[in-house]
């Protein structure tokens, strides 16, 4: 078993309520819900679209996945600077049978391994969405996360930003909170 995570949409105000809770897997479909409080329905993504897109942004479902190692073949090409950083970057090749991409490049700085920028390439091998995340934060003197998320459409020109201000950890959630029955009640 991998990750559970919930995120919670405070803004734009038209999704405002709306809930996505993902349970990630190591050799199997992951398992995604959305509660949509304007239905007041909770939706269960199926795994077959996970490469369809998340609300109507730039996200697809799958890019909103923890990243886990398993889930994916790696081939490192090169170190590289990104920015101030020194980078590793990598290519990585999704082991999901329906995702939406057959590679991704990937640039991981070197001294605290997080991810700077990932190139999207789709099911034609071209260039679909770059992703920069930016702002990153430390919290617990331990866990790294970006406050901003910035994925770009090289095929549409759209994009779409993600910003997260209220990162919370160990608040004594159990599995029981994780449950899409949940979903509904979260707030």
């Amino acid at each position: 078993m991998g990750d559970k995570s919930l995120i919670i949409f405070d803004r734009p105000r038209d999704v405002a309520g709306t809930a996505f809770l993902s349970h990630t897997k190591i050799s199997e479909a992951d398992d995604q819900w959305l509660y949509l409080p304007a239905l007041k329905r909770v939706k269960r993504i199926s795994s077959a679209n996970k490469s369809g897109p998340f609300m109507g942004s730039e996200f697809a479902y799958e890019d909103l996945l923890s990243q886990e190692v398993e889930k994916f073949d790696y081939k490192w090409l090169r170190d590289e600077a990104c920015g101030a950083l020194d980078c590793f970057v990598f290519e990585r090749y999704p082991l999901y049978e329906n995702s939406g991409y057959t590679r991704q490049i990937v640039w991981t700085d070197k001294s605290k391994y997080r991810p700077q920028k990932i190139e999207f390439y789709d099911r034609k091998e071209s260039l679909l969405k770059t992703l920069i995340y930016s702002d990153y934060t430390q919290y617990l003197d331990r866990y790294w996360r970006a406050l901003t998320m910035k994925m770009e459409n090289h095929q549409t020109g759209k994009s779409t930003s993600l910003t997260f201000d209220d990162y919370v950890f160990q608040v004594g959630l159990t599995d029981a909170d994780f449950l899409s029955s949940r979903l509904k009640r979260v707030r």
